[in-house]
């Protein structure tokens, strides 16, 4: 009876491993996902992205695949740029057989995870770039709104608009502004339909009329006023990009700053007649600022020439517009000067022939702006009322001498003006510049000229007077040597007498005066 048993039982367990095998090879057939691996190391992959299972691979490039599926997904659900984190990671095994999920499954796996993971959505949107300006709107239709609202200040017509195209200068796609003319517009499509039906011999009659026309000049009345052109006047750059929405600005508060005036620096270049107090009133800008924005101008004194440049600051918005507008004006104006040249005087001399007075004309001219700074003016027709009469002036063309100090060194111990006594006999209005010196300092003419005097001068001690071409003195007291005779010529600098401390003084220093028509004046509003 055992014997049976055992038998039977072999029977079984052999049909139940041909069962085993036979299901093994079906499953095989039959269920795809059910792989046999080869034996490489890790040949099963168990993936993760953001930390949760998504699937299981054999092969680690198919991820790629699927994730770039699954964020498309993503990104059909929004017109916007959606950004999500996604770190996937890997858990590699080793077995015989093994089974791996279909990649549509891990796409809808990881599609689900991403859609709990988004980070933020970036929206479409267009920066507008103005020199170092920058400003971001929300779509393009607000560029062109914001472009407009800065030349609709200067088009009160509405004849011009702002259009977005393509700068061709740029190798990446960059728009830029342009504004086109309504009426040109027009006139250019009225033109082409006149070509279209002007043809044959009327066209050739029109065009030789047109050819032998003669120039007639044009009366006040053909002219057509306004404003005939008009264009930025800095570069403007749009471009699109992907923003939050902190980052994006109204058009309201956009228009408020590119259109608003702000104080900018530029340059100003000083011409013929400039005083700092006139650049200031000008620019419309306190003298005190003027001064503090340019280190070269130490106070309200201080010496300009033509061409020197100078910081200054004018109100200008961000986004600067230039025009030109046809105007008609009636106006009172002077003539131009009419200068006479004499060869025998200095410039520093002058004499007025004529007086002047105003004439009266009316003017069309074409007048070009910067924002509402008028840059040029060019007039186109003018008509005089009455005639202004120039002011006719006699100049000098010499050169006039120049003036150095006296002495090299020394101390200032006594300006020019009042002052406090400081020895008995002495004046308490000084009448020159004294400079504190040791006895024997040589003395030097300040500009050349003839000796008038040399010798003692009573209260100045040992004096030397000087004549000069320009007809003013120079004086230099309380010397301890003179050097030179009356009727002497002398150059610049050439040394005339030895400091001292004789007459009416307090130490060893020189005095020294400049008198001009016989009346002393300040010499350190002369001396170079």
């Amino acid at each position: 009876m055992m014997k049976k048993i055992t038998r039977h039982y072999k029977k079984m367990k052999i049909a139940y491993i041909k069962v085993a095998v036979f299901a093994i090879f079906a499953n095989i057939l039959f269920f795809p996902n059910f792989h046999k691996l080869v034996s490489t190391g890790d040949n099963i992959f168990t993936v993760y992205l953001n930390d949760v299972q998504v699937g299981v691979v054999g092969d680690p490039e198919q991820v790629d695949k699927c994730l770039i599926a699954a964020r498309k997904r993503l990104a059909g659900t929004s017109d916007e740029l959606v950004l999500a984190d996604s770190e996937v990671s890997y858990e590699g095994d080793e077995v015989l057989w093994g089974v791996v999920d279909d990649n549509s499954v891990i796409t809808a796996n990881m599609t689900a995870v991403l859609r709990q993971s988004v980070k933020e959505t970036l929206n479409r949107s267009y920066t507008v770039k103005i020199n170092e300006y920058t400003v971001n709107l929300s779509s393009a239709e607000e560029v062109l709104a914001l472009l407009q609202a800065s030349i609709n200040k200067y088009d009160n017509e509405h004849d011009y608009y702002v259009d977005l195209v393509l700068d061709g200068e740029r190798e990446l796609n960059v728009l830029t502004t342009q504004i086109y003319s309504t009426k040109e517009h027009q006139e250019e499509e009225e033109a082409a339909e006149e070509v279209m039906t002007s043809v044959g011999i009327d066209a050739a009659l029109d065009e030789m009329f047109t050819d032998v026309e003669p120039d007639v000049e044009k009366d006040f009345s053909d002219y057509e006023l306004g404003l005939k052109t008009l264009q930025f006047g800095d570069t403007v750059e749009v471009v699109e990009s992907y923003l939050q929405d902190d980052e994006i600005t109204s058009l309201e508060k956009a228009i408020e700053e590119v259109t608003k005036e702000k104080e900018k620096e530029q340059i100003y270049e000083v011409v013929s007649g400039d005083t700092l107090s006139e650049i200031a009133e000008k620019n419309e800008i306190p003298l005190a600022d003027l001064i503090a924005m340019n280190e070269t101008i130490d106070n309200e004194n201080s010496m300009i020439r033509v061409g020197d440049e100078l910081i200054v600051t004018v109100p200008e918005p961000e986004l600067s517009v230039e025009r030109t507008e046809e105007v008609y004006y009636e106006e009172d104006y002077e003539a131009e000067i009419i200068y006479i040249d004499n060869d025998d005087w200095y410039t520093t001399q002058t004499q007025t022939l004529q007086e002047p007075s105003a004439g009266h004309r009316r003017v069309v001219a074409n007048v070009s702006y910067r924002n509402n700074e008028e840059v040029v003016r060019d007039i186109l027709k003018e008509e005089i009322t009455y005639e202004a009469v120039p002011k006719i002036v006699e100049r000098g063309t010499k050169i006039p001498p120049t003036y150095i100090k006296p002495i090299s060194g020394g101390r200032q111990s006594s300006g020019f003006g009042r002052r406090k006594a400081p020895t008995k006999g002495a004046s308490t209005y000084h009448k020159g510049i004294d400079w504190a010196t040791p006895v024997g300092t040589a003395v030097m003419a300040s500009s050349a000229g003839t000796v008038a005097k040399a010798g003692w001068g009573s209260g100045y001690g040992y004096v030397v007077y000087i004549n000069h071409a320009d007809g003013r003195q120079t004086r230099y007291g309380h010397l301890s040597k003179v050097l030179v005779s009356p009727g002497q010529t002398v150059s610049q600098g050439q040394k005339i007498a030895l400091s001292g401390n004789t007459g009416v003084s307090t130490g060893p220093h020189v005095h020294f005066e400049i008198l001009i028509n016989g009346t002393q004046v300040n010499p350190l509003n002369y001396l170079n």
